[in-house]
């Protein structure tokens, strides 16, 4: 009768998380063909080229994740996120990603704690886009 309540306890809390469990929903494997070529060049009033590229889609743990860069001249102008999991780490990490991707030009960038496997996904992404530019 002495193990039983030990035995109890912990039998119950090692289900705790089997019950809390949420698997993600992969909403678009289905999906994912593959990149598609990069857009034509755009040429705005100042006589600037802008392109837009978008990466190739990265499928994750937590769901499909695709950038589309786009390029004034030789500068990463902005980045949109095409697709991305549905998660609250990474709704907060994607604002983090492009100021960082803005502020140094490359894919060299940090992961966002919280959001290690969709930064990685959109490192990945961010970096077939660039070597697509060229």
């Amino acid at each position: 009768m002495k193990r039983a309540l030990p035995v109890l306890v912990l039998s119950v809390a090692g289900l705790i998380p089997l019950w809390r469990y949420a698997p993600s929903h992969d909403t678009g494997s289905a999906q994912a063909a593959a990149a598609p070529a990069p857009a034509p060049s755009v040429s705005s009033p100042g006589g600037t080229t802008s392109t837009v590229v978008p990466g190739s889609t990265v499928d994750t743990e937590k769901g499909p994740v695709q950038v589309e860069v786009t390029f004034d001249g030789d500068r990463i102008a902005s980045v949109r996120m095409l697709r991305q999991p549905d998660h609250p780490q990474t709704t907060a990490a994607v604002p983090q990603l492009i100021e960082e991707t803005l502020q140094v030009q490359s894919a060299d960038i940090d992961t966002v704690s919280g959001a290690t496997i969709t930064s990685d996904g959109y490192k990945e992404s961010l970096q077939a886009a660039l070597d697509a530019r060229g």
